[in-house]
């Protein structure tokens, strides 16, 4: 099968039935790749693609969600072998940062701050707090950052390694935004929190 026949939605299903159908085709479409980066990409073309055809629910209309991708915590990003430096540039402080990873949609905030104490935003809360966040009016949403002034609501899924007898890990964050108000339901909560896992267990960090 062609791989972007992935991105096929069947007519007439539920939210629940949606989802399933979009955790089982990306299952099928990361079986054998255990690259994060590459993980990722499709992952986000899927999600995004598969959205943009679920009518009426969401669709390339006024409900449409307008961006789908993630941002990954910049130590598992690779070390560069190559760093051109500005001889006069004076060191900055370190700061703990989400980086932008791969993602559909317009272009988006380079980087998330989630320093503890200086963090702001539905991602850096999502990650720092591990929790998933439903955010029905971005707007109302202290310290939310604005990457698309058309987005009117948002969720944000934190992606967890859990590993077995030691500490779980915060690799980063699954974001969409939409552009409607009140966008996502718990519906929608429940199903992206299962491909979050699936994805995290899908590849190698």
């Amino acid at each position: 099968m062609p791989h972007a026949d992935a991105a096929y939605v069947p007519s007439g299903l539920s939210k629940q039935q949606f989802w399933q159908h979009i955790y089982e085709q990306l299952a099928a479409l990361l079986e054998g790749q255990r690259s994060w980066v590459t993980n990722l990409a499709n992952a986000s073309s899927l999600i995004y693609s598969s959205l943009l055809a679920y009518t009426p629910h969401f669709g390339d209309g006024e409900r449409a969600v307008n961006w789908c991708g993630f941002y990954v915590d910049s130590p598992l990003f690779p070390t560069p072998r190559y760093v051109q430096v500005d001889p006069g540039q004076q060191p900055q402080p370190t700061a703990r940062k989400l980086l932008l990873a791969p993602f559909c949609g317009k272009p988006a905030c380079q980087l998330i701050n989630v320093t503890p104490g200086k963090a702001r935003g539905v991602c850096a809360d999502a990650f720092l707090q591990a929790q998933t966040k439903l955010v029905p009016d971005v707007e109302a949403y202290p310290g939310h950052i604005a990457c698309d002034g058309q987005t009117k609501s948002e969720i944000v899924c934190p992606l967890i390694l859990r590993r077995q007898g030691e500490n779980n890990v915060v690799v980063g964050v699954l974001d969409l935004d939409c552009l409607a108000p009140g966008g996502f339901d718990e519906h929608d909560v429940k199903g992206l929190n299962r491909i979050a896992d699936l994805v995290v267990n899908a590849c190698d960090w």
